[in-house]
């Protein structure tokens, strides 16, 4: 059978960039040097041309084409629908920032042009969606309505959740669960969100499900351990997930982050009364993202590392590919776009705490319910850095 054909809607295509690290699968094969996604990448539309764009000499290499639209790159330039799927990578380039710190990357307006071509043609495909779907709620529910709307197969989030972990953590399905924490680090809203599909992959498998959440708040810098403290099983579990941390400050970690610039917590609060703290202890943490949970009957709290290759060949990226490759074979999403549309809303409600100085935010707009699925993170080893 030939590879599928797909299309590529990318913000800007320059060397690491999410485009870059993503599309480079299909292009080259995957870093093992043996095995290469079933897609072959036909058409390419840019948003932004950069100064050190690489699409224009990729496209002589190997041959796909450089479309002026949109709608040029899913019909490669007819009146048919002529791909087999759609990757959209709204990450990166020359975008404005609203006044909550959101990066306003045009990932709905992609979303509503790649649905345009499938109004018209009357045919659709599955797409993929990099990171969160949308800076703000309304328009990633929007997205995601309009995919439901077209029975179109939808896939989205973060490497996080596909990527090694450090030592090869899986929940058991229907565990319970006395509280978790995710460690993070960097700008709130762009690591946030790969902390959330973190600190999401892993609690979506407790007993019930996924069933939302009810409320979502900011606690910047030193108040940040004030809540922390407020909950005796915090400590135990904070302490499993910082053992994890690869590369940190030395001395006092809420000594350090006193002096940070940026530290603080999304406090999380489930409908099914479950409660987890993303922490950012900013100017402590080097690298690295770490989960761990307080596990009904287990004698510790259950903790890894995530492994995020931090050069090339970015073999986190490579894993995300194949939950790609399996989405546009199969006409079926391997993990569900509900645990997205869900951190995506967790994040915007955590921004809009930030903005509003630490104020509660409730989100009866998340009661979203979904079962996780077992597709889980990489197995195997990691590809050796290049030198």
């Amino acid at each position: 059978m030939p590879p599928k054909k797909v299309a590529a809607v990318v913000t800007e295509y320059r060397r690491w960039s999410h485009a870059d690290v993503i599309l480079r699968n299909l292009l080259d094969g995957y870093p093992d040097g043996e095995t290469r996604p079933d897609l072959e990448l036909v058409a390419l539309y840019t948003d932004q041309v950069p100064k050190n764009d690489l699409s224009r000499d990729l496209a002589k290499k190997h041959g796909f084409r450089l479309a002026p639209t949109i709608a040029d790159a899913l019909t490669l330039g007819g009146k048919t629908l002529a791909v087999d799927g759609v990757l959209s990578v709204g990450e990166h380039g020359d975008y404005p920032t609203n006044d909550k710190g959101q990066h306003l990357y045009p990932r709905r307006r992609f979303f509503e042009e790649i649905v345009a071509v499938f109004d018209k043609t009357g045919a659709a495909v599955p797409v993929f969606n990099d990171k969160h779907l949308a800076p703000t709620w309304a328009d990633a529910k929007w997205m995601y309505d309009a995919a439901r709307k077209r029975l179109v197969p939808f896939l989205a989030g973060s490497s996080v959740p596909v990527t090694w972990r450090e030592p090869s953590l899986v929940l058991p399905k229907g565990c319970e669960l006395g509280g978790a924490v995710q460690i993070a680090y960097g700008p709130f809203e762009a690591y946030g969100f790969h902390a959330l599909e973190g600190l999401q992959c892993m609690v979506e498998r407790r007993k019930g499900g996924e069933t939302g959440v009810a409320a979502v708040t900011f606690h910047p810098g030193p108040k940040m351990w004030d809540r922390l403290d407020a909950h005796p099983w915090v400590a135990p579990v904070f302490e499993a997930a910082t053992a994890h941390v690869p590369d940190h400050a030395p001395g006092d970690i809420r000594e350090v982050t006193a002096k940070a610039k940026e530290s603080g917590t999304f406090e999380v609060e489930y409908r099914d009364g479950l409660r987890a703290f993303v922490v950012f202890p900013n100017g402590w943490v080097r690298d690295g993202f770490a989960f761990a949970a307080a596990v009904k009957g287990a004698a510790k709290p259950a903790a890894c590392r995530f492994h995020l290759q931090s050069g090339e060949p970015f073999g986190h990226f490579a894993e995300l590919t194949r939950a790609i490759d399996a989405l546009v074979r199969t006409g079926h999403a391997p993990y569900p776009v509900e645990r997205t549309l869900l951190t995506t809303g967790v994040l915007d409600a955590a921004m809009t705490s930030r903005f509003n100085k630490g104020e509660r935010v409730e989100t009866p707009h998340l009661a979203i319910k979904y079962q996780p699925t077992a597709w889980g993170p990489a197995t195997g080893p990691v590809p050796p850095l290049k030198k």
